[in-house]
């Protein structure tokens, strides 16, 4: 496992991660551990006995092995999210899309390589809904001799959203799967493993990030919610975003964030010479909801975590100082509502890449390859000898399903895509995922035939040229119901180039796409019953998957899988899979 000259920074039995520049080994355990939430204890599953899981720290290009042994119950894979791993889907870990699962007892080396990624990303299980509580940070430094594109921060926290279930999180995925209607919405929102003080049972637990006065935080945020795109706000306090999904932004300067699950954004908070109220020193963080569909239930409730000011020339403990202030204050101003969709949208379409010298970018102009794709809440009939009433509690008796283009993905369940296309296995995916919707219709309409509603079944993947400029326009549709979809693409960043609400016109929107200095992201925002587009260049041999990163609806189906086709030279040619890969 030797990179460069050296194998630095091992440790045994532990998953814990410095700042190393060369190749380094970390030892990863699956295992279940009890957790106490909400007044009630269950046990979840975890890295280390850790949740949130251990925090991963490497600098720019570098290239770790984790060591995967499974100690818990129930199949799992490790997705790291936002990293590009070039040439190297084999560890990408999307479960029957890359790899089958590492099986309770058994191991899997993986190899993460770090190429162009700088700010924060995030490490998740991509098998059932286990992420839920399998996940962590992972702080991508500037390479050594280099520096941040703005001020050196006095210290850098990860801030992790969550969602949580008094529930075992497979119990709610089965029951949501069997009943065909919508999952169980989660009982609380967490920051950082905890819901906070608006909950039974919670207070002691809140989380707590003392500050000092007149000096700069990082707060690498990131949303591992399972099922909500949320806002988050800290009262009385701007933030300032660098950065979002491991690229760097133009700083904005704003009073609240909207962040999608999947989503990470690095945001500066400068702390006052003095707290903003002399009388009171603590400030709650606060986090609710954004969620705009008609008649789809959602957790309504807020988590909280405290920002405290450290009183000066103190000479108690901070534990101490904390109780020592009144109730925090908190964002009742600056946190929007929870259908707030100008706020929602106004600070997605602000974000603009930085775009300078030192981080330029490369936006693709001469697109070769255009693809259009619905996405698409839908239904199925409920099967032959279900009871109705019991069994199908979609609308009118129906199963809900999603799609995109009109095709629900079906998971193979025997073998994983990338051995398939690699060792060249027929039938197990169709290499025919459309590129524009087969049914044309007023996407965004307020009735829609019902008949529209039906879509097919299948492993549909689109295969690209290797180097072919990409631009992918998501159109959302107002079937069953519309709403907001984060759309993933492993394996790649993409330029988002235009957003739009309505149906998406070639003609006139295509004038409006920002081509000097857009977002660079991994993970976009559609709107309700709008349309997003993104732009890439296919130069990433192997295959990635695409979805909707809200949990429930990549459970429906609204996925699909790129394969890139190797280039003519070594370089641009699929790495051979690693010996120990899963078996199914």
């Amino acid at each position: 496992m030797m990179f460069g000259q050296r194998l630095a920074c091992l440790f045994f039995l532990m998953f814990m991660f410095m700042n190393c520049t060369q190749a380094s080994t970390h030892y990863n355990f699956v295992k279940e551990a009890p957790y106490t939430r909400l007044c009630s204890t269950k046990n979840i599953l975890t890295i280390n006995g850790k949740f949130p899981g251990p925090t991963i720290r490497v600098h720019k290009g570098d290239t770790i092995y984790v060591r995967v042994h499974n100690k818990g119950n129930h199949n799992i894979t490790i997705h790291w999210h936002g990293v590009k791993q070039p040439r190297n889907p084999w560890s990408d870990g999307p479960e029957y899309i890359t790899q089958c699962p590492i099986q309770p007892g058994e191991t899997f080396n993986q190899k993460i390589i770090f190429s162009n990624e700088e700010g924060t990303l995030w490490w998740h299980a991509h098998s059932d809904w286990l992420r839920a509580t399998v996940h962590g940070a992972i702080e991508i430094f500037p390479k050594k001799g280099t520096t941040f594109p703005f001020p050196k921060p006095h210290k850098q926290i990860p801030i992790i959203l969550g969602e949580w279930w008094k529930k075992d999180i497979l119990q709610v995925l089965e029951e949501f799967v069997v009943s065909g209607g919508q999952p169980n919405v989660s009982d609380a929102f967490t920051i950082n493993g905890q819901p906070g003080d608006f909950y039974n049972c919670s207070k002691p637990g809140t989380f707590k990030l003392v500050v000092e006065q007149n000096k700069r935080y990082l707060l690498r945020i990131i949303n591992a919610a399972m099922n909500e795109i949320l806002f988050f706000s800290i009262a009385q306090h701007n933030l300032t975003v660098v950065g979002i999904d491991g690229s760097y932004t133009k700083p904005l300067t704003t009073n609240f964030i909207t962040i999608s699950p999947g989503q990470t954004i690095d945001a500066l908070l400068q702390t006052a010479m003095s707290p903003p109220n002399r009388n009171n020193r603590q400030y709650y963080m606060a986090a609710r909801a954004y969620s705009t569909g008609v008649n789809v239930t959602f957790d309504n409730t807020t988590t909280t975590a405290i920002l405290q000011y450290k009183i000066l020339n103190d000479t108690v403990n901070d534990d101490v100082a904390c109780r020592l202030t009144g109730q925090p204050l908190f964002p009742y101003y600056d946190l929007p509502y929870y259908n707030d969709t100008n706020s929602a949208l106004n600070f997605v379409t602000s974000l603009r890449s930085l775009a300078n010298q030192d981080h330029p970018i490369n936006v693709p102009i001469e697109i070769n390859k255009h693809i259009f794709s619905t996405i698409s809440i839908n239904t199925f009939p409920c099967p032959n000898g279900y009871n109705v009433n019991d069994t199908c509690q979609g609308p009118n008796g129906t199963r809900l399903a999603a799609s995109m283009n009109n095709i629900s993905f079906v998971f193979p369940n025997k073998i994983d895509v990338l051995e398939a296309y690699y060792f060249h296995i027929n039938g197990i995916v169709r290499a025919n995922f459309p590129i524009f919707p087969p049914l044309l219709f007023n996407f965004t309409g307020d009735f829609l035939p019902l008949a529209l509603q039906t879509p097919m079944n299948g492993t549909r993947v689109r295969v690209l040229e290797y180097g072919s400029n990409v631009e992918l326009v998501f159109q959302g549709t107002n079937l069953v119901a519309g709403i907001d979809h984060p759309m993933h693409l492993h394996g790649f960043s993409f330029y988002v180039v235009g957003y739009g609400l309505g149906n998406f016109d070639p003609k006139r929107d295509e004038l409006g796409y920002n081509l000097v200095d857009p977002p660079l992201q991994n993970t976009v925002m559609v709107p309700k019953n709008g349309w997003a587009t993104i732009r890439f260049a296919a130069t990433n041999p192997g295959v990635w998957f695409m979805h909707c990163h809200l949990e429930r609806h990549l459970t429906w189906g609204m996925d699909t899988v790129f394969i890139v086709k190797n280039g003519k030279y070594k370089q641009a040619q699929l790495l051979p899979p690693p010996p120990d890969m899963p078996p199914c």
